[in-house]
């Protein structure tokens, strides 16, 4: 079984590249609700990933 920061870690990763190809999309289509949407998760799996680095740091005290 995954510990909980490595699904963190995963999903985060998953998120920057979903939001990466979301924003790219939205700039090809001139989408700019598309664009922001991409930023947001983007964001958002940087996030997620800052979080599961403190998982691991829990996790080993």
């Amino acid at each position: 079984m995954l510990k909980d920061s490595t699904k963190d870690t995963a999903r985060g990763t998953f998120h920057e590249v979903r939001g990466a190809i979301k924003g790219q999309a939205g700039k090809l289509t001139n989408n700019s609700d598309l664009e922001a949407d991409g930023i947001v998760e983007k964001i958002t799996g940087k996030i997620q990933k800052k979080i599961a680095q403190v998982e691991k740091v829990i996790e080993k005290s």
